[in-house]
């Protein structure tokens, strides 16, 4: 089994030419790290049509090398095969036509170390280009190559969900590590506590010199009414009192459409909690092991985040109330880099000013559609379609996860799915009024 090494820091608009060649190559590098652990098999397997094949990752990832940097960039540059802009375009419709996402598991050719040969033949052009562009060309190019440090470390996460998908749905419950070993928890987790915030008017949305998706723009004001934010995330043993108490049968905590999805799709519990001689087990990316009632509940939809607050007397909150209560909060917490890749039990009950587990163990479902912020305007181009065409049918999550890259999570990043995705480490955070 791979060592685990820490992936690089957030890309960002670095000042000189080896920085950028430095985080290009340990993002690059990071994400074959995550792959040592497969066997060949695993990299094909597409379990379900959000789930893309370990190998497609690593194809479309250097797609986008390809198209949004080395093609426009060099003149002449040919790719090591002329159908993978067709194969591993995921959504870009200005782009051309594409393979439909549904199939990507059907995609036997190119083979895995055909693929690998296709990233490493993007890396030496990539590389070959960076060390050789002027000075000026670097600093037009910046952008796009920050952008695809991003959008490649988006993909990282992307692989260990969509890995671990695919081995839970293998009877044998195959691990893709070993157990690690990490400090025991407490067993017990400090009482939930109420933090309140008074009302105002407040600016939310990225500014600064950093780096942020254009989803995260332009920086604007909100009024707020007074409200209260848990002090933690919500805990397996806490959700087990819901599923206990008949939850999944009381059609008055659910939305219409979050009823008719549990009836439809017979849910009884979060995706990946099974039930073994009368105990309840939960599948990891260790393989399959006993619960652990003290960790944040995961794998959780949007409406059983809605419904789980509806019986707790409480709502989900705002995306904007989740930002001003995280915007003073060092980033902190369960990402990737512990390599537990599992969200981790609350050790302290942290201060009675700040709420605890903002960032990291999993993404914080809100109440907030995912729409575009006052005056958005994507970017121009193929690359204006990265986020602003999928504002629509899904709501924002917040906080990063345990499978997130730290430095890659923002107090003003947001995340969007559609309200029954369940495979991502998604959890929830109470909220309510004053």
């Amino acid at each position: 089994m791979v060592d685990y090494v820490q992936p690089a820091a957030a890309p960002k608009q670095v000042a000189t030419r080896q920085a950028l060649i430095e985080q290009y190559k340990l993002v690059r590098s990071f994400t074959e790290q995550l792959c040592e652990p497969l066997a060949t098999e695993d990299y094909v397997v597409q379990s379900m049509p959000d789930v893309s094949p370990t190998k497609w990752h690593l194809a479309h990832v250097s797609w986008f090398w390809e198209t949004f940097v080395l093609s426009a960039a060099q003149p002449g540059y040919t790719s090591l095969h002329p159908q993978y802009t067709y194969l591993f375009n995921s959504y870009y419709d200005s782009i051309g036509e594409r393979h439909c996402r549904p199939r990507r598991g059907l995609i036997s050719r190119p083979t895995v170390e055909e693929t690998y040969q296709y990233r490493h033949y993007v890396d030496q052009h990539m590389l070959d280009l960076l060390t050789r562009i002027d000075e000026a060309q670097l600093t037009e190019l910046t952008p796009i190559i920050t952008l695809g440090l991003q959008h490649e470390q988006q993909h990282q996460e992307l692989m260990l969900t969509d890995i671990k998908h695919v081995l839970a749905c293998n009877p044998l419950h195959p691990a893709y590590l070993s157990e690690r070993k990490h400090p025991p928890s407490s067993g017990s987790v400090p009482p939930l506590k109420w933090l309140s915030y008074e009302e105002g008017i407040f600016e939310i949305g990225h500014q600064g010199d950093g780096f942020a998706f254009d989803n995260e723009c332009p920086r604007h004001r909100v009024f707020l009414n007074a409200f209260r934010l848990a002090s933690r995330l919500v805990t397996n043993g806490e959700y087990l009192d819901f599923i206990e108490s008949g939850g999944y049968s009381i059609p008055t905590l659910w939305l219409s459409e979050g009823w008719h999805t549990i009836q439809e799709q017979q849910w009884q519990a979060p995706l990946y909690w099974e039930k073994r001689d009368g105990q309840w087990h939960v599948q990891t990316l260790m393989g399959l092991r006993k619960m652990n009632w003290d960790e944040p509940v995961c794998h959780v939809s949007y409406y059983e985040a809605d419904a789980y607050a509806r019986w707790k007397h409480a709502r989900l909150a705002t995306e904007a109330e989740w930002e001003i209560a995280a915007r003073d909060i060092p980033i902190e917490g369960n990402f990737v880099e512990s390599g537990r890749y599992h969200p981790a039990p609350l050790a302290s009950a942290g201060s009675d000013e700040q709420p605890a587990q903002m960032y990291g163990d999993v993404w914080e479902w809100t109440q907030s559609a995912y729409a575009p912020y006052p005056g958005y305007k994507p970017a121009p181009g193929a690359v204006g379609e990265y986020n602003g065409k999928f504002m629509c049918s899904q709501f924002v999550l917040r906080g990063g996860s345990c499978a997130t890259p730290r430095a890659h999570v923002r107090s003003t990043y947001r995340n969007f799915f559609p309200p029954d995705a369940r495979w991502q480490f998604t959890g929830i955070r109470l909220a309510g009024e004053v």
